[in-house]
This record gives structure tokens, C-alpha cells and sequence, in this order.
């Protein structure tokens, strides 16, 4: 993006990002990414219309290309929408979905098929003969059957046989509630078509795809196809939209629409039945200890595998509440490892999909969700009631498919990777550790890929750019500049940046704007310059989010900076150390090691190669020693460079701007620990507090230390942030968790472990400020953002402390009451062991 109004500050030249995909009617056309004029037939069309809306007049001014976009509205062209819903009804051209690429859906007794074959697999037969053959051990050793009897194995072989009817029953009720029905052509013509209409009146800008990919999965697709072979789309998951949007696009370019997995929380009347026929598998949330609904599922996924039908699971689990890529969730994943290291397939193709949105439909219900309000259950009455986005102007949903590649030349090249002494040997796939590391090396490697070729749309450069700046608001010109240069950054990264035909910056900001709405950024009238600011920051930050993972390095290292430079003085005083600089950097990478996925390399080649980008973007200066040979230009110390200092700090304070309020969630769940400090009248007494009020009574604490000042970022107080801290917190044996080995209902407990819990003051019964988490807390504390009362420890150590001690003692209160005090050791679960050993990891291993 460029503005025409200041061409003589505009950066150089781009290289072209990949052209997009228009289809508009029966026609196919690929645009590149300069400016196109719209085709004649769209003019026509458009002077045709009388009575146009306002989007389409939008749309006459910048002729986006979309995928499916320009439907036709009945209000204001009733012969062109009555033609549509005919086309779609009789099935015309691409509409019919006849010569799919791929397996065969869409015929009448699809289902039937289905249920059979998954009920006729040999696994999940086995383990009903196994249910059946416990059950009647059972029944023998309470003497319910007695083998003394001389119509003993009469009677065995009859209660055998009613056992395994029994469960055959229950298999088949489970499946047909689990299995999709790819059963009628008819009715998901008129899917296609509703889905659509509805999309494209709520996201008015259409679904954005590259030719290029699309080309290449086609190609893909064939040679599965011919190979008898399943595509395995793996998306990432902001929005219930997801679903649709990846759908709509196998329709319309005549791919066999995948099999989706998807939560039985919205399997509720009407919408339940609709998305099971258009291609939704419903699974529990929870398996638990069911082991016959665990085969089930993997031999459903056995017999999709097997059949060659595609198939999409959402590689995070849930949907994204922050915004950025969630850590990997291995559940169906492991389902579809086994299928293949057992040997039950021969191959199946990953796909790896990112979907990006200028504005998704549901922040605001996550905002709720992350300040602790409990979520609601979906309904039909709240799905009925979503429909006044449909009149929205959401702008566009960018999917951006990764190059596929094969799973089993994947496990192939982890198998025959050098030995490393010490390590597993990882071609003994029979091994649980082997299948262990090869599902994470997995997991990681799809989120990897989705970060390569996501878009960053211009709702996530505005976000960005304003919740990265100092002051109250920001004018439109410097907003603009902005934006241009984090676009310049984004691609340096390697990133891809929504291209809009060439459209000048400016306008694509005012585009932005206008998508997110005065309920996010507001206007101030009346001045010298159109100025904005954040009006909900908290909301604005899932936008910023989608950014943050091309510059995590870059934020660590200048958070680690951050600890001298926030002493203020001249160079010299702000100037740190390579050793200080690498170890705040180390502490950082392992406390977010779980937050943020980091690159592969390893911490010294990273750190080298952030501090030689940052010098070449000269935000810093860099001391080498030229005097030791067998290391020449080996780093001695970094400071802020003179032209940093000299443009006030904005892109060092850029990169810490994004890291900042992670750094303060996580100093916030340390400052609640030390508020778990056992109070002296329980003396030595076990006190086990219950782990999710302790993370309540931590966001509680957060929200009172946001309005009182101490924490800059309201967002550092959100729940699923926090809950990261907490198992970073149990990763390190900070603190002890226990699970009820008896009943799973029991919620988990916690307590500091002996050798953290911080002493108290004898005579006031005041937690000390000393000890191995108040240095712990201290130490995150280095890199936090410079604010009020925050020039030394005095206010964290009087009435910081003071206060989470009063908000957290109402754990120890709920404790008293529920009786919980010396939690017996056969009915809790506490895990020690593995905790121990990793603890040591934080000191010595390193993520950046």
C-alpha cells in the first residue's frame, strides 16, 4: 500500500503478492495486484441496478476482487435474483457439484454406507467383544452367573450375545449422532446459495483467496484423488465463520467438501441438523475414561482416511479469544496419527489454512469470556438473535492455503533424523514418548505454517499501530505513515499484507476505520487534524494480536533492553551488557515459551540474528570486541542508536509496546501467588485452595490494580492469559496441583510449593518481601512498562503486596469451609515428579 500523496517518502519497491481469485457468474478470472478495471459485464450490471445500496456503490469505486461476492438482492434487482435462486435450484454449470475433485458425496444412502462401514471395523468390534468379555467377569465374580450351573455355557454364550447387542446398540446410536450426511445434491445447492447470501451481507467485501494457491491445491487434489488419498485441512480457528468460509470455497471450485470436526455444542434443533448434512462430525468435548466412544471416533476417522474423503479439524481446538494462534491441541491429531503409524492408510496430505478477517462477529462476546463471564451455551434463540450482523459491513475474509505436503514422508524425515546421544530413539513409533514427540513436532509445524501465509489484514496494521503508540490519540497523516511502515515491516518479516488493487493508504485506512466501527476507535471533532484513539482497547488488542508472532523476537529482545533503558540518563547508563541482554532474553523466551511459538534455531543463533536486524534498521548500536581473534566482532554491549534516540523511540517502543502486556498478566499471576502466602494461624497445616478461584481472585486483583494504577494494560488481566501464567507457574513446580484420583468432577486444587512459599512477619502477619518468588516477581518486573509509583519496589512491597494478600485470603476462607484442609494423599493426584524436572528448565534452556 502506498499514499499517491507522498510519493517522494514512499518506501521501495514491493515484490508483488499473489494475484487474487474473482469469480463472478460462470466466469473464472485471475487479477493481479496492481489496479484493475472491472470487467464490462460487472459495469453493465452495476448501471442496471436503480435503486443501488450503498455497498454496491462502494464496490463501483474499488472493485476488490472476491470470491464470492456481487450475489444478487432481491430489493434491489428482483429479475437477477430470481435468476440466481433458478440457477442454483436446477443445478446449472458449476452449481450441479457434480464432477467434484475427489471422492464421491452427495448421493442418497451416503450415510447408511457410512455407519456401516465404521461399525464393521475390526477395532471397534474388538474392543465390544473386550467390553462385553469385562462385563461378564464381572457378573461372574459377583455370582451373578455361576459357573457351576450345568446350563452354564448356555447361559454364558446367551448373556454374551445380549451384551453385545446391547453395545452394538450404543455404537450405532453414537455414530449416527456423530457422522456427517453428505446425503442430498439438492440440498446443498441450497446451502451454498444461503450461506453465501448470508456471508456476503455481513463480510460485504466477499472471501478473498490467491489464484496461485487455489491452483495449486486443485493440483493437489487430483493426485490424491487418483491415489485414493484424504486432504487434511487443518485451519486455524477465530470464528464460527471458519466453518463456512472454507466450505463455500471447496463448493464453488469443485473440490469434495471436507468432513469438519466440530464440538457437539452446536448440535442444538435446526442448526445441528443442518451442519451435520453440509459436512460437521459432532464429538464430545470431553471423552473422559468412554473407551467405546474413543474407538468410535478413531474408526469413523479410520473409514474417512481410508475411503480417501477429506477432512478439517481445527488445529487449535476452540476458537481463538486473543486473537493469535493458540497452542496446538493433540487430540484429533493423535487419532489420525495412529491411523497411519499403525499402518491402517498409506498416506494422507496436511493442509495447512489460515483464515483471517478485517473484523470477526464474535470479540465483543470474547471480551466477556476473557473478563471471567462465564460463556453461554449456543442456543437457537441466541443463533437467531446473531442475525443483526447480517446487516453489518464487516469488510473481507482472507483464506490463505499453505503448499500441502505428505504426513508420511513428515514422520519419514522426524524417523531419519541424526541421532542425538542422550535422546529417544524416534524410529520406534510403538514407543508412547516417539508418538508423543512426533504429535508436538507435528502440532508446531502446522502452526508454523499457518503463521507463514497468513495475511495481515488493515484492521490488524490500524489496531497495531494504535495500541503501539504514546499519548492519548494519534492524527490521521502520522496514523497513515504508520501503517506503511509496519506493512514495510510485515513483509521484511516475511509476512504477506492484504493487498486492496493499488488503492493508496489512506483510503484503505479510512476502509479500516470504517470496519471497526466508533465502538473501537473514536473520532475527536473539532481540532486541527482528524485525530483517533483506542475507545476499547481490550477488544482493539485481538486485532494487535494477529500481528505479534513476525515480531516476538524483536519484542523480547527489546523487553530484555528495556530493563536499562528505563533508567533514563544518557547512552552510557542505558547501555546493557551481551551477558544482562541475554539473560533477561533467556527468562523471557522460557516464561512465554508456552504463549508464543518461537523460531526453531535456537536462542544464540536468534538472538544474533535479531540484533543484526535491529542494528541494520539502525534502532540500535552495537559494541564489538575487534580484539579477540577466535571471536571476531563478538558483541560486547547494546544501546539505542543515535537515530533511534532521535525519532523519540518509536520502533524500540514499537516492539515493546507488543510485548508489554503479556509481561504484565504474567507479573500479575506472580504478584497473586505471593497473596497465597499461608496466613500464621494455620500454622503447619496443608491448606489445598481451589485452583480456578485462585485465577478468579488473580483477575479480581488485576482489575483493582488496573483502576488504582499499578497495571498499565487492562487486557494483561484477561483469563486466558493469566491461565497460561498459572501453567507456566505449575510447568516450574512453582506451584502444586492435585486432581482428585477418586471422582474427575472434583475441581483441581493448588498450593505453593514449600520451597516458594515467601515467610511472614511474626508479629504482623505481613508477607515478606523476599524469598524465591518475590526475586522471581521482581525479575519479570524488570521489563514492565515504566508507570505510576513504579521507579522502585517500595509500592509492589507495601501496597501491592498488601492487597493481594486481602483479595486472595478469601481462598483460604473457602478452603476453611469446604473442609479441604489436609487433602488425604490416596485421593489426590499432585504430580511432583515431572514438575521437578522441569523446573531446572527454565534456567538452562531457551525458546527465543
Amino acid at each position: 500500500m502506498s499514499d499517491s500523496s507522498s510519493s517522494s517518502s514512499a518506501p521501495a519497491a514491493r515484490p508483488a503478492s499473489a494475484p487474487d481469485l474473482d469469480i463472478l457468474g460462470d466466469q473464472v478470472t485471475i487479477h493481479p495486484g496492481g489496479y484493475i478495471e472491472p470487467a464490462p459485464r460487472y459495469q453493465q450490471q452495476q448501471q442496471q441496478n436503480q435503486n443501488q445500496s450503498q455497498s454496491q456503490s462502494q464496490k463501483n469505486e474499488s472493485p476488490d476482487q472476491n470470491l464470492v461476492g456481487h450475489m444478487a438482492r432481491f430489493r434491489d434487482s428482483p429479475l437477477d435474483f430470481l435468476r440466481e435462486v433458478s440457477l442454483h435450484v436446477s443445478g446449472t454449470g458449476w452449481r450441479a457439484y457434480d464432477d467434484v475433485i475427489g471422492q464421491p458425496v452427495f448421493y442418497a444412502g451416503f450415510t447408511d454406507m457410512m455407519k456401516a462401514a465404521v461399525l464393521s471395523t475390526p477395532m471397534l468390534q474388538a474392543k465390544i467383544m473386550d467390553l462385553a468379555s469385562a462385563r461378564l467377569a464381572v457378573e461372574e465374580a459377583q455370582w451373578q452367573l455361576n459357573p457351576g450351573h450345568r446350563d452354564y455355557q448356555v447361559k454364558l454364550a446367551r448373556r454374551r450375545k445380549a451384551l453385545v447387542a446391547s453395545l452394538q446398540d450404543v455404537a450405532e446410536r453414537m455414530t449416527d449422532a456423530m457422522i456427517c450426511k453428505f446425503e442430498s445434491k439438492m440440498f446443498i445447492r441450497g446451502a451454498y446459495y444461503l450461506c453465501t447470501q448470508l456471508l456476503t451481507r455481513a463480510y460485504h467485501q466477499g472471501i478473498h483467496v490467491s489464484s496461485e494457491e487455489v491452483l495449486r491445491l486443485r493440483a493437489v487434489a487430483e493426485k490424491a484423488a487418483a491415489k485414493k488419498q484424504s486432504i487434511i485441512f487443518l485451519p486455524c480457528h477465530r470464528s464460527h465463520v471458519d466453518y463456512v468460509s472454507l466450505q463455500l470455497i471447496c463448493y464453488r471450485l469443485g473440490l469434495a467438501l471436507p468432513t469438519v470436526v466440530a464440538g457437539d455444542n452446536l448440535n442444538f434443533p435446526l442448526v445441528g441438523q443442518f451442519v451435520q448434512s453440509a459436512g460437521a462430525m459432532f464429538i464430545r468435548r470431553s471423552f473422559k475414561d468412554d473407551v467405546l466412544y474413543t474407538t468410535l471416533v478413531q474408526s469413523y476417522i479410520d473409514t474417512l482416511l481410508q475411503k480417501g474423503y477429506n477432512f478439517e479439524c481445527f488445529i487449535e481446538g476452540g476458537r481463538s479469544r486473543t486473537g493469535k494462534l493458540l497452542p496446538p491441541k493433540f487430540g484429533i491429531l493423535s487419532f489420525v496419527l495412529d491411523t497411519i503409524l499403525s499402518g491402517r492408510i498409506e498416506d494422507a496430505i496436511i493442509c495447512p489454512v489460515s483464515t483471517q478477517y478485517d473484523k470477526v462477529i464474535e470479540t465483543e462476546g470474547y471480551v466477556n469470556e476473557l473478563l471471567g463471564v462465564p460463556k453461554q451455551k449456543e442456543n437457537l434463540m441466541d443463533f437467531l438473535s446473531a442475525s443483526s450482523v447480517l446487516s453489518l459491513r464487516l469488510g473481507r475474509v482472507d483464506v490463505r492455503f499453505h503448499e500441502p505436503w505428505s504426513l508420511k514422508e513428515f514422520i519419514t524425515q522426524q524417523q531419519t533424523r541424526p541421532e542425538i546421544p542422550g535422546k529417544i530413539d524416534m524410529s520406534r513409533t510403538d514407543h508412547q514418548e516417539v508418538r508423543t514427540r512426533l504429535l508436538r513436532t507435528l502440532g508446531y509445524r502446522v502452526l508454523s505454517d499457518i503463521n507463514d501465509v497468513s495475511v495481515v489484514m488493515p484492521t490488524a496494521l490500524i489496531g497495531t499501530v494504535l495500541l503501539t503508540l504514546r499519548g492519548r490519540g494519534v492524527g490521521k497523516s502520522e496514523l497513515v505513515r504508520r501503517v506503511e511502515w509496519l506493512s514495510d515491516r510485515v513483509r521484511a518479516k516475511g509476512g504477506r499484507v492484504a493487498h486492496f488493487a493499488g488503492l493508496p493508504t489512506g483510503v484503505v485506512v479510512d476502509r479500516g476505520l470504517e470496519v471497526l466501527g466508533p465502538g473501537l476507535v473514536g473520532l475527536v471533532d473539532g481540532l486541527g487534524e482528524d485525530t483517533f484513539y483506542a475507545v476499547d482497547r481490550f477488544q482493539l488488542s485481538f486485532y494487535r494480536n494477529m500481528t505479534i508472532h513476525l515480531f516476538i523476537s524483536e519484542a523480547l529482545l527489546s523487553a530484555g533492553m528495556y530493563i536499562r533503558v528505563k533508567q533514563g540518563g544518557g547512552p552510557d547508563n542505558q547501555r546493557i551488557s551481551y551477558d544482562d541482554l541475554l539473560h533477561q532474553v533467556s527468562f523471557l523466551s522460557q516464561l512465554f515459551r508456552g504463549e508464543f511459538i518461537f523460531p526453531t534455531q535456537g536462542l544464540s543463533i536468534n538472538l544474533q540474528q535479531t540484533l543484526l536486524g535491529l542494528e541494520k534498521d539502525q534502532v540500535i548500536k552495537i559494541d564489538r570486541d575487534p580484539s579477540r581473534p577466535t571471536a571476531p566482532g563478538q558483541v560486547r554491549s547494546v544501546e539505542l542508536s543515535g537515530a533511534e534516540r532521535q525519532c523519540g523511540r518509536e520502533n524500540f517502543d514499537f516492539y515493546c509496546f507488543l510485548i508489554w502486556p503479556f509481561i504484565e498478566a504474567t507479573w500479575l499471576g506472580a504478584v497473586s501467588l505471593l497473596g497465597m502466602t499461608q496466613p500464621l494461624e494455620f500454622g503447619d497445616r496443608e491448606v489445598w485452595l481451589e485452583f480456578k478461584q485462585a485465577q478468579d481472585q488473580a483477575q479480581l486483583l488485576g482489575k483493582t490494580l488496573f483502576h488504582q494504577g499499578d497495571l498499565s494494560y487492562f487486557e494483561a488481566v484477561n483469563k486466558e492469559t493469566l491461565k497460561n501464567a498459572y501453567q507456566r507457574f505449575e510447568e516450574e513446580g512453582i506451584i502444586l496441583v492435585a486432581k482428585s484420583t477418586r471422582d474427575s468432577r472434583r475441581p483441581p486444587r493448588m498450593k505453593l510449593a514449600p520451597e516458594w512459599m515467601p515467610k511472614r512477619d511474626q508479629q504482623t502477619g505481613k508477607v515478606i518481601a523476599e524469598g524465591r518468588l518475590w526475586d522471581f516477581t521482581e525479575m519479570i518486573a524488570q521489563s514492565r512498562r515504566e508507570g505510576k509509583n513504579r521507579r522502585d519496589g517500595a509500592t509492589v512491597s507495601t501496597r501491592v503486596l498488601a492487597l493481594a494478600d486481602k483479595v486472595c485470603r478469601v481462598l483460604f476462607e473457602t478452603a476453611i469451609e469446604a473442609s479441604e484442609l489436609d487433602a488425604p494423599q490416596e485421593q489426590w493426584d499432585e504430580k511432583l515428579a515431572p514438575k521437578k524436572r522441569r523446573r531446572k528448565s527454565m534456567q538452562t534452556r531457551s525458546h527465543l
